[in-house]
């Protein structure tokens, strides 16, 4: 289902322009107001190594590992860290974890009174950059566990997900109904309130800095621009689909998991055109999306407690079926050869790496 002739126009000017500025490196300074000492972080050892398992399907080309981390954390959203190491969210207990794959040693930060992480990346600077539902705030984790602290002026927000546009903007999306930015230079915060009301959850980069965010209830793709701060909104396929969560991959085509719909969805700004694909299995529940280095779209579903990658060019899927029961991985991020999620039900990561 294309997009009317104005919406499309607007789209096309958006995610096919010339290739933005780098992001600026410098992180924001620590004497912010809000800046503080973490309290000293914790360090834990796993009862035992992580162990590799094979696919549920046998492929060769790829093995599991889970990596436990302190009970009680429900760990929500991941990001490989500067370092080498693994972020985490510990949304439970409003932690910061990292954790080192190779020994699976976990440290966590204490992000203050009331915390409850959801999202978490690494910003252009190094740091772990946080939305932080329960503070109502942006964190900043810098690589000496320093936390500084961006709070809101708006109330109850319900913070989700972030992501980082070509000129080093932070933006944020609230599913109570606002997507906002932070410019870490300055520490200034600005919010706005986002078509249809609540929603907003996904957000993602295109490989020209453009911001797109993804509206659970409202079904829509929401392009912001930068200029203006205002949104073009791109009806999901599917109506009342919902879109969970966006992913662009290297082309600029945004994959999006329809989790209402059973689907996963692609839409080209090139010709303003969706196309669709029912995830495999009876009751599919597609949550988290996240495209590779080679443009394969990784997905997890609920409905069937598996990671699953799509290749675009052969139509096909394969199955990674978890082992914990359940497992619910709400989210999905990677680098080259591995990619990592959550199990927020079940107090671990896992990583589905390519195998050489």
């Amino acid at each position: 289902m294309g997009s009317p002739a104005p919406v499309r126009a607007l789209v096309l000017l958006l995610l096919a322009g010339c290739a933005a500025a780098p992001p600026d490196p410098t992180p924001p300074p620590t004497s912010s107001p809000s800046a503080s000492p973490s309290p000293a972080p914790t360090v834990t050892e796993p009862p035992q190594a992580a162990s590799p398992a094979p696919s549920a399907d046998a492929d060769p080309s790829f093995e599991v590992a889970t990596f436990p981390v302190p009970a009680g954390s429900r760990p929500h959203d991941v990001a490989p860290a500067a370092d080498g190491g693994i972020w985490y969210t510990a949304q439970r207990t409003g932690r910061l974890g990292w954790l080192d794959p190779a020994t699976g040693e976990v440290r966590e930060i204490p992000l203050g009174a009331g915390s409850a992480p959801h999202g978490v990346i690494t910003g252009p600077d190094g740091a772990a950059w946080v939305t932080d539902g329960g503070l109502n705030a942006i964190v900043r984790v810098d690589e000496d566990d320093r936390v500084s602290t961006y709070p809101l002026e708006v109330s109850n927000a319900n913070l989700n997900t972030a992501a980082f546009d070509g000129d080093g903007i932070l933006w944020f999306t609230g599913q109570a109904g606002i997507y906002g930015s932070l410019d870490p230079a300055t520490g200034q915060v600005t919010v706005h309130d986002a078509p249809r009301g609540q929603g907003p959850y996904g957000i993602t980069a295109t490989p020209d800095g453009e911001i797109v965010f993804s509206s659970l209830a409202g079904s829509y793709l929401g392009v912001i621009d930068r200029g203006s701060e205002e949104v073009t909104v791109i009806d999901t396929p599917t109506p009342g689909g919902g879109g969970r969560r966006v992913w662009s991959d290297s082309a600029g085509q945004l994959w999006v998991t329809e989790w209402f719909a059973g689907t996963l969805a692609m839409f080209d700004p090139a010709t303003a055109a969706w196309t669709e694909w029912r995830l495999p299995g009876s009751n599919p529940m597609p949550y988290a999306v996240y495209v590779d280095e080679v443009d394969a779209v990784w997905v997890t579903d609920f409905g069937s407690n598996a990671t699953l990658r799509f290749d675009p060019e052969t139509e096909e899927w394969l199955t990674f079926e978890l082992a914990s029961q359940p497992a619910e991985v709400r989210q999905l991020l990677g680098r080259e050869g591995e990619i990592w999620g959550a199990e927020s039900a079940a107090d671990q990561l896992v990583v589905v790496r390519t195998v050489d």
